[in-house]
Parts: structure tokens; C-alpha cells; sequence
């Protein structure tokens, strides 16, 4: 597997948003999104350590942190990530979470007894990928899981509105609606949720480009 980087800092979206969390962002990704905050970990010549399972489940354990995020690229299209999740489902004193980007099938990822929190962005038509997004996926969900809709207009907000309508998302899982950064005005975003009456949907801020630069790698 081709870990672009490693890293200890907080998890700075989604279910443990403010918690520490040890991340390995994998290399690649099939999708390319205009809003990408990644996109030099996406690009063929990013400088990348090819690791096995084994060696980043040591690294993992050698961090003593206890929240796991997989991230990306698309860390369930790396070869081999079916072995890596079996060794931290396997380790009771983990939490794992996988952040996908929505157009890869999770079935896989949900076949361990103690499977991973399943992080599911909905690509918004802003991103250029809205068709892109693999539907059959919401079937799967479940508690442990969360959808996240990034959102950079009004258009983008409307179509999230109307997959969680759709498949009922606040009774299956976590949702979350964030922001593109610098892209919309948050308050409009709280206006439309009042608006919309959406209940058990939450605002959610990258925390981590708060705190640092949002260009800032290894955060």
C-alpha cells in the first residue's frame, strides 16, 4: 500500500471531531474533485512509502493513540486494505474510521466483526462528481456510520437536502453538512437547515484549518 503520509494530530471533522487520532492518508484516488484539499496526495508523482499492512498497524500501534482514520485519496481502492482493517477490527483497544470518498463500494468494509466507522462523503454538484456517487452504498449504513455532504453554494444544499429526504439518513446514520472553506457563508447554511427543519443533521467546520493553515500538511 502507498501511504502518502502518517500522522498524529485531532480529528478535525465527523463523529470524534476534537479527539486525537492517528491518520494514514493512502495515495490515489479515482475521483477529482474541484474542491479537492488533497489533490497533491491524488496526483501520480506524489512522493508516497510503500508499506504493508503489517507496518502500518505497527506504526498505528506504536503511536498509543486510540482513534484510527484512514483517509485519503481512496484509502478502500489501496490493495491489501481488507487486511489492514482486519487487523485493527481485531484490536479491541482501536477505533477505526474509514473516510470514502462515496463512489467505492463499503460492502467489504462492513463484513468484520468489529467493522469500521464509515465515513461516506456525498459529492455535491459543485465538486464536478455528483454522478460519480455510488447509491447502492446507503443501503449499508448503519449507526456506526456518517454521511457528509460538503457544500460550496445553494444548488449543493439542495441536493443534500434531497438524498437525506430520500434515503432517510437521519434514522440510518450520523449527517453531516460542512462547508466548502471560504466558499459559502456558514450562516447561510444554518438558515437553510432552519428553513428545512432539519433535525438531526449537524453543521460541522473543518476544525483543523481553523487551528492551522488550511493548506497545512500532516494536520
Amino acid at each position: 500500500m502507498y501511504v502518502a503520509e502518517k500522522f498524529v494530530s485531532i480529528n478535525g471533522e465527523s463523529r470524534r471531531a476534537g479527539q486525537l487520532a492517528v491518520f494514514i492518508r493512502f495515495k490515489g484516488c479515482n475521483l477529482s474533485c474541484t474542491y479537492c484539499d488533497t489533490r497533491w496526495a491524488n496526483q501520480a508523482d506524489c512522493p508516497a512509502e510503500e508499506m504493508t499492512h503489517e507496518n502500518i498497524y505497527d506504526y498505528i500501534r506504536s503511536t498509543g493513540i486510540k482513534n484510527v482514520t484512514l483517509t485519503g485519496g481512496e484509502p478502500l481502492l489501496q490493495q491489501d486494505i481488507n487486511k489492514l482493517i482486519g487487523l485493527i477490527s481485531d484490536d479491541d483497544t482501536l477505533y477505526c474510521e474509514i473516510e470514502t470518498n462515496g463512489s467505492v463500494d463499503i460492502s467489504e468494509a462492513k463484513g468484520f466483526r468489529n467493522p469500521p466507522s464509515i465515513t461516506m462523503d456525498f459529492k455535491s454538484p459543485s465538486s464536478g462528481m455528483c454522478d460519480k456517487m455510488l447509491m447502492s452504498n446507503y443501503a449499508l449504513l448503519d449507526g456506526r456510520d456518517t454521511v457528509k455532504f460538503v457544500c460550496g453554494s445553494m444548488e449543493d444544499l439542495e441536493k443534500a437536502y434531497a438524498v437525506i429526504r430520500e434515503y432517510s439518513l437521519t434514522k440510518k446514520c450520523a449527517v453531516y453538512i460542512s462547508p466548502v472553506f471560504g466558499s459559502i457563508d456558514t450562516a447561510g447554511i444554518v438558515e437553510f437547515m432552519i428553513d428545512k427543519k432539519l433535525n438531526g443533521v449537524n453543521l460541522q467546520l473543518q476544525l483543523h484549518k481553523y487551528i492551522w493553515s488550511p493548506d497545512k500538511k500532516g494536520v
